[in-house]
């Protein structure tokens, strides 16, 4: 699924416009987005939690030469699911 058939999906199922969808939803990557960048965990009960951790910097391997690299440290974006989305997947 896509962006445009999540708006499609969201106004269908909410009743709210397409257009009034596609705002909620760049508003919510908009806030997830700054509030991770400040350190925030965000906890969405039920269906799951975003958070920042640290990647340290490390040795890797050119799979095409075989030769060591150094990749950088940075920080990643992790998304653990809830136990309610893990059982309507499931």
């Amino acid at each position: 699924m896509n962006k445009a058939q999540l708006i499609d999906a969201i106004a269908g199922d909410s009743g709210l416009t397409k257009a009034d969808a596609k705002k909620a939803l760049d508003s919510f990557i908009n806030v997830t987005s700054e509030a991770l960048k400040g350190g925030d965990r965000i906890s969405l009960i039920g269906f799951g939690s975003f958070s920042v951790s640290e990647r340290s910097a490390r040795t890797g391997r050119n799979p095409q030469t075989g030769k060591e690299i150094q990749i950088a440290a940075k920080k990643v974006v992790k998304f653990k699911a809830g136990s309610e989305l893990g059982d309507a997947v499931n």
